[in-house]
């Protein structure tokens, strides 16, 4: 099967920890979707982790243990630089204590990145409060990708590469 070709720099932004929407359906294609409290990209693109709030995203997580396919667009709040990922499978797992740095590094460079267009990080820190015990771990590989960055490229696909 094919995977898609994540150029460097929109793969860098990913990596770096921007904003994430992430979305389903269920089976009558009404739409379910949350922000991501934290995301981990590995393996240049191969392999994505998205972790979401129990309590906030219960349709989603419902609609993802169903069998419905997941997209997440990460999103640069600056430049609005987004990619839009989809995968028609996902494993789920509890967030642990060992996912505890990985989420802190999520949110110090969300703090950034939200910073940078006018808002404090303490507002930043509000929006992705959680506890550990509260997330789960959505993981990934992705099928399809996507340009979402405004402008005349907008919902291309992105090019894909052999296996």
């Amino acid at each position: 099967m094919s995977r898609p070709r994540i150029p460097p720099e929109l793969l860098a932004m990913m990596a770096r920890g921007v904003s994430v929407i992430v979305a389903s359906r269920d089976a009558t294609l009404r739409p379910s979707m949350m922000r991501a409290m934290g995301s981990s990209v590995e393996s240049e693109g191969r392999r994505i982790t998205v972790f979401v709030s129990r309590a906030q995203a219960r349709q989603l997580l419902q609609d993802l243990a169903a069998g419905a396919p997941i997209a997440a667009v990460f999103s640069e709040p600056a430049t609005h630089h987004c990619v839009q990922v989809k995968a028609s499978r996902v494993a789920m797992r509890d967030a642990t204590s060992g996912d505890e740095s990985l989420l802190a590094r999520y949110l110090a460079s969300m703090e950034r990145e939200v910073q940078r267009v006018g808002f404090p990080p303490h507002l930043t820190r509000a929006m992705l409060a959680c506890r550990v015990s509260d997330l789960v771990a959505i993981e990934f590989e992705p099928e399809q990708a996507f340009d979402q960055t405004p402008g005349p490229r907008a919902g291309k696909p992105l090019v894909e590469a052999a296996p």
